[in-house]
C-alpha cells in the first residue's frame, strides 16, 4: 500500500511540474502536436524515442519505472534487465 501511495505522489508531482513548464495543456501556438507512440512499448523503444526516466520504484522483485517526454508518460514494469513491459498513462 505504501508503494502505491509513493507511486501516486511521484506521478502527480511530475504531471504538475510538466503543466507548469508547458504553461497548460496542449501545444503552444506555432508548435506541432506530438503524437505519442503506441499505447504499449518496451522501455528500450521509448528511450530511443527520447523519453526520459523520471522515477523508479521497487515493487517486490521488480521495478516500476516512470518515463516522460513532453506531455506523454509511460509506466514500465521491469522484470529483468532485458525484459520490460510499458503502458501509456495518458
Amino acid at each position: 500500500m505504501k508503494l502505491l501511495s509513493a507511486a501516486t505522489i511521484v506521478l502527480l508531482s511530475a504531471s504538475g511540474a510538466l503543466a507548469q513548464e508547458a504553461g497548460g495543456f496542449g501545444p503552444k501556438l506555432g508548435q506541432d502536436e506530438v503524437a505519442p507512440p503506441a499505447s504499449k512499448a518496451s522501455m528500450g523503444e521509448l528511450l530511443s524515442k527520447g523519453y526520459e526516466i523520471k522515477a523508479a520504484v521497487p515493487n517486490g522483485g521488480m521495478f516500476v519505472v516512470f518515463l516522460q517526454k513532453d506531455q506523454s508518460a509511460y509506466a514500465c514494469e521491469m522484470k529483468s534487465l532485458t525484459t520490460s513491459q510499458c503502458g501509456a498513462l495518458n
